[in-house]
């Protein structure tokens, strides 16, 4: 899947205003920014994911003689158009906010600065790579945050969308800080752990539970997992397992990686069952680990009520992300200038909905931390040349409530900025770090938001403020947007 070349993974309408484009000559070069609007699942921030993907992509983007023989069958390219795709290949530059970022509605997770039927082209795939990795990488971040510590497993490959859903999905969650995945082929790709157990067909296939058990012991005794419902927790899997255990300590065995699943029922009263049952035989260090449809509200929950439980698998409702299926991000035009041109010209898009209209220019982030405590004070979206001094006070306003202002006093915060260069006149400058790597990292930006962002109910917003120099362009642009209407 990965040696796919996804140069047609675009929408139809990408390649008509290319040959638009081309059939009226321009030398404009223009900015592009994906952002996304609201955080998935009511929470307070999300996770960048997805970009060593688009890396990936950006390379390997050409119009092979088979694409240019399939655009030239729809009928609606010209031969010079299409004569003129058989030498494309990017040439423009990206910046992005590394993947495990925590990121915020309305900022650039990625900015393209290219000739414009460079930067038409590549909006589709960006924005798939771009949604899907970051939304599973947000999902599982919560799951790990409601388990307080407890490993989490992606175990979702059966019920992902497709290969590539549960491939990078598999990808997206380790990033968001699951301890490993069941898919054996993301872990061959992008050497994270892969764990598992058996399922209940290995039990129905034996004679009886504890041979099923036995057998499981001698072939994995360093990963010897067994899966207690296939019959009855209490009645039969817990006994079983505990008979096992006692075998293979008078074995000799180190008793490592051992300890049982439970995959349905009352998950809270068997794990405490299970927990007394083993505890009584001298197996209180077992693992006890839980699936059954988990997500981050019945893993909070779970944890309330008291439940023994130290392990999850988590499915479905992580590689779907179930209750938020799509992130929403967006690719919006922010500025165009003329090849020979210094500067740029902001574009804005307006909309009814307020929330729809953008922000304008070649843009920046500047991430404001509490010198203090390193958490987040708030996002500064800026121009690209504006400098800051982080000695001098500095007053942040929210740009939909102007009245709504913090000052920050010199001295007491850090500036970051977050995008970084990517692509350069076509040329990839951009190393992406490992999986794993960027776990580490992931896990360091969820440390710098405070709870009450990541609580799950009526999370505190993080404040995404725009410049001064910014909001007056912004509000100048409207201002002759408006007036135009008016006119006309």
């Amino acid at each position: 899947m990965r040696a796919l070349n996804l140069t047609l993974l675009t929408d139809l309408y990408e390649l008509t205003m290319m040959q638009g484009y081309f059939k009226n000559p321009t030398d404009q070069i223009v900015v592009f920014d994906a952002f996304y609007r609201k955080n998935p699942c009511g929470g307070g921030y999300a996770i960048a994911a997805g970009l060593e993907q688009i890396i990936e992509y950006i390379r390997d983007l050409h119009f092979s003689p088979d694409d240019i023989d399939y655009l030239k069958g729809l009928n609606i390219f010209d031969s010079d158009f299409l004569e003129y795709l058989r030498g494309f290949h990017f040439t423009g530059d990206i910046y992005a906010i590394p993947e495990g970022t925590v990121v915020f509605p309305r900022e650039p997770l990625l900015k393209v600065v290219a000739p414009v039927m460079e930067a038409q082209l590549i909006e589709t795939a960006i924005l798939n790579l771009l949604n899907h990795q970051s939304l599973i990488a947000t999902k599982a971040s919560r799951v790990v945050y409601a388990a307080k510590g407890d490993g989490v497993m992606e175990f979702g490959l059966r019920r992902a969308q497709g290969p590539d859903a549960g491939l990078y999905g598999a990808r997206a969650a380790v990033i968001g800080g699951c301890v490993g995945t069941s898919n054996v082929l993301t872990g061959q790709m992008f050497h994270v752990p892969v764990k598992g157990t058996h399922a209940h067909s290995w039990i129905m296939s034996f004679s009886d539970e504890y041979t099923a058990f036995k057998a499981y012991a001698k072939l994995y005794p360093n990963a010897c997992i067994l899966l207690v419902d296939t019959y009855d927790v209490l009645n039969s899997g817990v006994p079983n397992a505990i008979r096992v255990f006692k075998e293979m300590k008078e074995a000799g065995l180190p008793m490592k990686g051992y300890g049982i699943r439970i995959d349905s029922g009352d998950l809270a009263y068997l794990s405490k069952q299970a927990y007394k049952m083993l505890s009584e035989a001298g197996f209180g260090d077992a693992i006890i680990s839980a699936s059954s449809d988990l997500d981050e509200y019945l893993i909070e929950s779970l944890k309330a009520q008291g439940a023994k439980i130290n392990s999850w698998g988590v499915g479905t409702n992580l590689i779907t992300c179930n209750d938020n299926p799509a992130f929403g991000g967006v690719y919006k035009l922010a500025a165009i200038k003329n090849k020979e041109d210094a500067d740029f010209v902001p574009k804005i898009k307006l909309s009814e909905n307020v929330e729809k209209v953008t922000n304008p220019g070649n843009k920046t982030i500047m991430r404001i931390y509490d010198k203090t405590t390193g958490k987040i004070r708030a996002d500064l979206i800026c121009l690209e040349d504006e400098i800051f001094n982080p000695d001098e006070d500095m007053i942040l306003f929210d740009p939909m409530a102007t009245w709504k202002k913090t000052k920050l006093t010199g001295g007491s915060y850090i500036l970051r900025e977050l995008l970084v260069p990517v692509f350069k006149k076509g040329e990839c400058v951009y190393t992406s770090p490992s999986v794993m790597e960027i776990k580490d990292i992931c896990q360091k930006e969820l440390n710098t938001l405070w709870d009450e962002t990541r609580r799950f109910t009526n999370p505190q917003e993080v404040f995404v403020d725009l410049s001064d120099k910014l909001y007056k362009i912004k509000s100048e642009l409207l201002e002759e947007m408006g007036q135009a209407s008016i006119e006309s």
